[in-house]
Parts: C-alpha cells; structure tokens; sequence
C-alpha cells in the first residue's frame, strides 16, 4: 500500500465508524423516546412549560 492508500483506509475506517455511532446513537434515542409518557415529554411546546 502506498501512503495514499494508508490515508484513504484511515480517513474510510474513520469516517466509517462515526457513521455507524451516529446512526446507532439516533436510534436508540428514537427508542427511548418513545417509551416516555406523552405527559412527562419535556418537548418545547409542553403545555407544563406554558403555564399548562
């Protein structure tokens, strides 16, 4: 391998790795949203928050 193929597997791998956490990380919070009472979401537009 040359040292440009070096960087391309590195910057590859990298890039790689991030993506799959990031798309892990986006899931699981979906999940986890959605397992929270309509009632206790701490979204913006609560009504607890607007005086509700």
């Amino acid at each position: 391998m040359t040292h440009l193929g070096y960087l391309i597997a590195g910057w590859g791998l990298s890039s790689l790795v991030i993506l799959f956490y990031a798309v892990r990380l986006i899931k699981r919070g979906a999940r986890l949203s959605a397992r929270v009472p309509s009632e206790d979401a701490r979204w913006i537009t609560s009504s607890k928050q607007n005086g509700g």
